[in-house]
């Protein structure tokens, strides 16, 4: 069923609701006519017999056209005793009882109504009324009948134009019906049709939107914002491959000139020894890009893994800043940690340490002074900062600095690949929280991370 057309379901749905509509209403339609002939001809035998009663019981009832009653082709009149023998009967009937002897007992009791499929002298089934009459002298029972041809002639002709005009209508319908649908699902293919045309190639191209306000023209208004993020993330994945082969390349450009200028001419030991020191660092830079460029690609698909667990804030930081203290000795700097007792939060305290050990590498790297570590509880949040007593962020830096690769201008011939931040947020994002860069009011850049404590 999937594979046929939209239009050609819809047309078969429709059809299909249509045609039990048909039948519901012809249904109906030959229920109430039976009915409401039923009623009729049971009205007529009752104002008949009624009539015929009040003459029996005056003992002037005579069934013959002499004395006044008659039957045509489809009534019929019949007296009988209590036995079940004919006293008197129209000619169309005669002698001849129509009754069985159990329904006329039945009828001495109360009236009766017997229907039977044939009795001679009358074409078709016949519907018969009994009931008890008195006479001057004796009981008798009278019986008043009619034929049901007439009525099983009607309905029958009721189910031939049925039968006639419903499957006219019906086909009249399910053309209709798939006229309407490909009528209303013309907008769609139009924009089907260019959506197939637009590509990369054609930046800023949407799709044509109906004039009317419905649902067609919500679908394409919601296309064309899908295009328009796939447009933006296209762009970003662009930007972003363009700044991984640039980092790449420098590192690997570095690497190649040190290995060559050790291989041009025989070298000394030391000089060796330095030629690898610095292939080395070379080489743990581009590990550690692509340490980060790894864990960027999963963070943005939404799967960085993560292992949480209640984790002593105080544990976190001190633990970075034991991780710093060589370095800050031979800086001449120090890192200090300012942390309330019994704080916690639920964090992958693995991850929570690269956030922070990443900020304070680049307090240490663009910074100066004293690399502060704090944490401090709003609320249901945590927040974590790393300050320090540089020039702080420049201000045309700070809106863009979690962006992948962004570095402001002076930073741009250190090292680094400027992923240390954007790696900061999405570490906060996949905790549920958030990151946020500013410049301290004495001076210095100052990154929070705000995160859930529960």
């Amino acid at each position: 069923m999937s594979r046929i057309p939209i239009r050609l379901r819809l047309t078969i749905a429709f059809t299909a609701a249509l045609a039990l509509v048909l039948l519901a209403t012809s249904l109906f339609l030959y229920l109430r006519l039976a009915s409401s002939l039923d009623e009729t001809i049971e009205d007529t035998l009752v104002l008949r017999s009624e009539e015929l009663s009040r003459l029996a019981g005056r003992g002037t009832l005579r069934l013959s056209p002499a004395g006044g009653i008659s039957d045509d082709e489809d009534r019929f009149v019949q007296l009988l005793d209590a036995d079940g023998a004919v006293v008197d009967g129209t000619p169309r009937v005669g002698y001849l009882p129509v009754l069985q002897r159990e329904d006329v007992a039945r009828a001495l009791v109360a009236p009766r109504t017997v229907e039977r499929s044939s009795v001679e002298g009358v074409d078709g089934p016949v519907r018969i009324l009994a009931m008890r009459v008195r006479t001057p002298t004796v009981t008798q029972v009278l019986v008043v009948g009619a034929s049901l041809a007439d009525r099983d002639e009607a309905l029958h002709g009721l189910l031939v134009e049925l039968a006639l005009v419903e499957p006219a209508a019906l086909l009249l319908a399910a053309l209709l019906a798939f006229g309407l649908a490909t009528a209303a699902l013309r907008p769609v293919e139009a924009m089907r049709a260019e959506a197939a045309v637009i590509s990369a190639a054609e930046p800023g191209r949407r799709l044509s939107l109906p004039r009317a306000t419905d649902e067609i023209s919500r679908l394409g208004e919601t296309l064309n914002a899908m295009l328009g993020r796939l447009e933006h993330a296209l762009e970003r994945e662009r930007g972003f491959v363009a700044e991984a082969s640039h980092e790449l390349r420098t590192p690997l450009a570095l690497l190649k000139a040190e290995l060559e200028l050790a291989s041009n001419r025989p070298r000394q030991q030391a000089e060796l020894e330095e030629v690898l020191r610095s292939a080395a660092a070379e080489t743990d830079r581009l590990a550690q890009l692509a340490d980060d460029l790894l864990l960027s690609s999963r963070a943005e698909g939404g799967r960085l893994p993560l292992l949480r667990a209640p984790v002593a804030v105080a544990d976190v930081l001190a633990r970075v800043a034991r991780r710093y203290k060589r370095r800050a000795e031979q800086s001449g700097r120090a890192v200090v940690v300012e942390v309330p007792t019994g704080l916690t939060v639920s964090a992958d305290a693995l991850r929570l340490e690269q956030a922070l050990g990443n900020l304070v590498e680049n307090a240490f790297r663009h910074g100066r002074g004293t690399v502060r570590l704090v944490a401090l509880q709003h609320g249901d949040r945590i927040e974590l900062s790393v300050e320090d007593e540089g020039d702080g962020f420049p201000s045309a830096f700070l809106p863009r600095a979690f962006e992948r690769f962004g570095r402001a201008e002076e930073a741009r011939a250190g090292p680094g690949a400027g992923l240390g931040l954007s790696i900061v947020r999405m570490i906060a994002e996949a905790h549920g929280g958030t990151a946020q860069a500013a410049n301290g009011p004495q001076g210095g850049a100052v990154v929070r991370l705000s995160l859930p404590s529960g």
